[in-house]
């Protein structure tokens, strides 16, 4: 707490263009310190995402502070400020608003505390900082041209360039490891006396190796020189992708989180979590797939290109499943081409397959299958688990 509290007043001291805009949201912060009061429900989902969004200062001022102790320029100070808001902030925050939620319903019966709300939302924003790390790699691996509605931080203007050619670049790649370097520092400032310090870690550095192998099997899926070769992109394939790439850091996480910060220790209870999120992940990447051919930009915030990119997706494996020889024939001879005209005629194919149809089928059950699981669930609470199924039900971003 009191550590805490020396990051907020730090940063309220601070003379910047961004204080008097924050004072009013750094006051509110206060009260998660004081840990006799208790937080209140957050009903309001536009209230939670601002009470969530009140703690993004206080942990950016707490490594931006330390940083001239690195001996730190002031050009690299800038840099990394920059890198961070631009990074980190700006997505929908599911991932890291869901540790409160899971931590709410994990106490049941139990009023938490605006100390334990805090803590809860700083370890959210750890997940924020994981995703803002993964993301900034993927797009330069992917060559992506927009993340959240916006150029990709790679293809952002380089702060000392002289011309609009000169972008960050590959300069990128080593901004993704700092990134990732100040969840440790954040985590070792906010939780480095606790007792479940070591596990925090632990499962951070589990989650970020298997999502690490989950972006290796999606790569590899590709064959070097823009060479397709469909065979690569089997079910079995698929889900292992799925399941390391996505679903251990967007739903396991989350609630692993949550359930240490309620002192869960038991081993089968984290089990019975892993059972029933892993295949959430993968329901919610499959939907990510679909929202990527189908999804309007505007609304999921970027430009899809899973078929130009001769991405492992879910329509171009159940369309090998069900095409016919000669469908399968244009679709090698198409898909994996940065060329809309290529691109038209995949969806053509698509269209035939009424993959529209067949998606929205394994959507029903999907959600069947995992109501079923969740109520089979005695040793922790279910609304844990439906909480999370019902957000991404039917989603359209």
């Amino acid at each position: 707490g009191t550590r805490c509290c020396l990051n907020i007043l730090a940063f309220a001291s601070m003379d910047s263009d961004r204080q008097n805009a924050a004072i009013q949201r750094l006051q509110r912060l206060r009260q998660h310190l004081v840990p006799e009061e208790c937080a209140a429900a957050f009903q309001d989902s536009k209230q939670e995402l601002q009470e969530f969004a009140d703690v993004y200062p206080v942990l950016e001022q707490g490594i931006m502070r330390e940083l001239p102790s690195f001996d730190m320029p002031p050009h690299a100070r800038d840099w990394i400020q920059r890198l961070v808001r631009e990074t980190v902030q700006g997505g929908k925050m599911n991932r890291g608003v869901t540790v409160l939620h899971s931590y709410q319903q994990l106490l049941e019966n139990q009023q938490v505390t605006r100390s334990e709300a805090f803590k809860a939302q700083v370890l959210g924003w750890c997940v924020e900082w994981l995703q803002a790390f993964f993301l900034v790699a993927d797009d330069i691996m992917d060559q992506s041209l927009t993340r959240r509605g916006k150029p990709c931080w790679y293809r952002n203007p380089h702060p000392l360039g002289t011309s609009k050619e000169d972008l960050i670049g590959n300069i990128a790649i080593n901004d993704s490891f700092i990134l990732e370097a100040f969840i440790y520092r954040i985590l070792q400032q906010h939780f480095g006396e606790e007792p479940y310090y070591v596990d925090l870690l632990n499962l951070f550095h589990d989650v970020s190796y298997r999502t690490e192998l989950g972006q290796l099997l999606d790569l590899t899926s590709n064959l070097p020189g823009g060479k397709v070769d469909l065979s690569l992109f089997t079910l079995t394939n698929y889900q292992l992708i799925v399941k390391y790439k996505t679903a251990y850091y967007s739903f396991y996480m989350p609630v692993a989180l949550a359930m240490l910060l309620a002192g869960i220790r038991s081993k089968p209870a984290f089990q019975i979590a892993e059972d029933i999120l892993l295949p959430m992940g993968e329901y919610f990447q499959i939907q990510d797939d679909f929202l990527d051919c189908y999804g309007d930009p505007k609304v999921i915030g970027k430009i899809g290109r899973d078929i130009e990119e001769n991405k492992c997706s879910w329509l171009i494996v159940q369309a090998l499943l069900k095409c016919s020889p000669q469908q399968r024939a244009t679709l090698e001879k198409h898909y994996g081409r940065d060329d809309p005209k290529d691109v038209a005629i995949v969806k053509k194919i698509y269209a035939d397959l009424d993959m529209t149809s067949i998606y929205r089928e394994y959507e029903e059950q999907s959600y069947k299958k995992l109501c079923a699981m969740i109520d089979k669930v005695h040793n922790m609470p279910k609304q844990v688990f439906l909480d999370l199924l019902g957000k991404i039900y039917k989603r359209k971003l």
